[in-house]
């Protein structure tokens, strides 16, 4: 295939798909329609020609018969007057009229037989065309109905898919949310176990200091149980074990030998 034909195809192919893509067929029913309405409005102007030449007919068909009676008088009167010569030409003239009015008649007739297969081909017309707007009124909202279901359908798909789109957003953003959880969670933790210094404590931390704060501990302690002991009364100085009590009689002592 030659590179000119091979572009020639190409540019069918693609003209037709644009021609595709801009093609309504709701406009292309409503040109039909205009177009056939414009040649039933044609056909009954014919018709309404036609009816008018028959109708000049008809005027002329009379007064060719006015005429043809005015001469049979002016005949009639010729002879009463005896004028033959005269009345021979007025019937004369009167045979003329007669033979136009004969040939209009033929002309009438064939002006209303042309009529009336006008007026009939007109109504069949008619029909054709109102059935074809019934059907074009049909062709539409069906096209209409399955345009809008397309449309709706691309709708969801589109909504599907941002949905799936906004889905692993939030699923990331859920993930992220739990590893930052769990890294709070462990600061938190080395923070309590001394691992980590505590950036909010004012001064340095170090072993030196770590063991200050536990004799300061201490001392804290050992100053709260003395003022627990300056609370309880004052007691006697503790009793040897052995000694006997004031008032209470002696012990015997142990017999030996005794069996």
């Amino acid at each position: 295939m030659s590179l000119s034909r091979r572009l020639a195809l190409v540019f069918r192919t693609k003209a037709s798909k644009i021609l595709d893509r801009a093609e309504d067929p709701r406009e292309v029913l409503d040109y039909s329609y205009r177009r056939q309405l414009e040649l039933l409005q044609q056909v009954r102007r014919g018709v309404a020609d036609v009816a008018t030449s028959r109708k000049r007919l008809e005027l002329q068909v009379r007064q060719l018969q006015e005429s043809g009676g005015k001469l049979s008088e002016q005949a009639r009167q010729a002879v009463a007057a005896g004028r033959d010569d005269l009345a021979r030409e007025a019937l004369s003239r009167r045979g003329g009229v007669t033979g136009q009015i004969e040939d209009l008649g033929r002309q009438h007739a064939s002006l209303r037989a042309e009529e009336d297969r006008l007026m009939l081909a007109a109504q069949r017309l008619q029909a054709k065309v109102e059935a074809f707007r019934i059907r074009k009124e049909t062709v539409k909202a069906t096209y209409t109905a399955a345009e809008a279901q397309t449309k709706i359908g691309e709708a969801f798909a589109g909504v599907s898919e941002e949905m799936g789109d906004v889905g692993l957003a939030i699923q990331r953003a859920e993930d992220k949310t739990q590893q930052m959880q769990a890294r709070a969670g462990a600061i938190d933790e080395l923070l309590a176990s001394g691992a980590l210094d505590d950036a909010t404590a004012t001064g340095p931390r170090d072993d030196i200091q770590a063991e200050l704060d536990r004799l300061s501990a201490t001392t804290d302690v050992d100053r709260e149980l003395a003022t627990i002991k300056g609370t309880l009364p004052a007691a006697g100085p503790p009793r040897a074990i052995g000694t006997a009590s004031p008032g209470a009689e002696p012990e015997a002592p142990p017999l030996e030998g005794r069996s």
